[in-house]
């Protein structure tokens, strides 16, 4: 997979911005498009598309295909996904992370609520497929990081379905799979759901 690696703290705020991130995500989804196209789709200006598209080209995040003349030439993602620390030891990066991160994830939070709000409007067989839910489990660092590992081989058939359309199965719709792992907050010094001995 062709993944952008961000680690200049100046890409991570510029790309922490929520529509940006839109963009991002519809260049990688529909392909080429042009500011105007970009605005039909989202409902922002021809103007606001073309400035943000030019602020993720400024940072490697998107380009031109160079076709077409003024707000009428194409744009294109320059990568299938894009990655940035976990860890990083310089705090500017570390606080550029954290903010794109918080985006990203208040971005999962306000789709998976729309879902939810109307789920009901959906095939019974999609809103009991889709799945909500979460376990706990006790894991090294080294074991979490392998299972994420693990999530992604299971993943990769799914995946490579997004650049061929002639493997995908005729009812197959595009899903957004969002995982998480982190460890639980403690309280009182002991694991959320810490289990106390009776004492007598």
């Amino acid at each position: 997979m062709n993944r952008r690696q961000l680690t200049d703290p100046r890409a991570l705020r510029a790309y922490a911005h929520p529509f940006r991130l839109t963009l991002i995500g519809l260049l990688r989804r529909e392909g080429t498009m042009t500011a105007t196209r970009a605005a039909e789709l989202t409902g922002e200006s021809v103007a606001s598309c073309s400035y943000h598209l030019r602020m993720l080209a400024k940072y490697g995040l998107a380009e031109q295909t160079g076709e077409g003349r003024g707000r009428e030439k194409p744009w294109r993602a320059t990568s299938e996904s894009t990655s940035w620390p976990g860890y990083a030891a310089d705090p500017e990066v570390r606080e550029a992370a954290t903010a794109l991160s918080l985006a990203v994830v208040e971005r999962y939070f306000t789709e998976a609520t729309h879902w939810l709000e109307n789920r009901h409007t959906e095939p019974a067989d999609w809103q009991e497929a889709a799945p909500l839910g979460d376990a706990t489990i006790f894991v090294t660092a080294a074991e979490l990081k392998e299972l994420d590992e693990k999530v992604w081989e299971l993943l990769q058939p799914y995946i490579r379905r997004a650049g061929d359309p002639e493997q995908r199965p005729a009812t197959a719709r595009r899903v957004s799979y969002v995982h998480l792992g982190h460890p639980a907050r403690e309280f009182d010094g002991k694991p959320q759901d810490a289990r106390e001995e009776p004492r007598s």
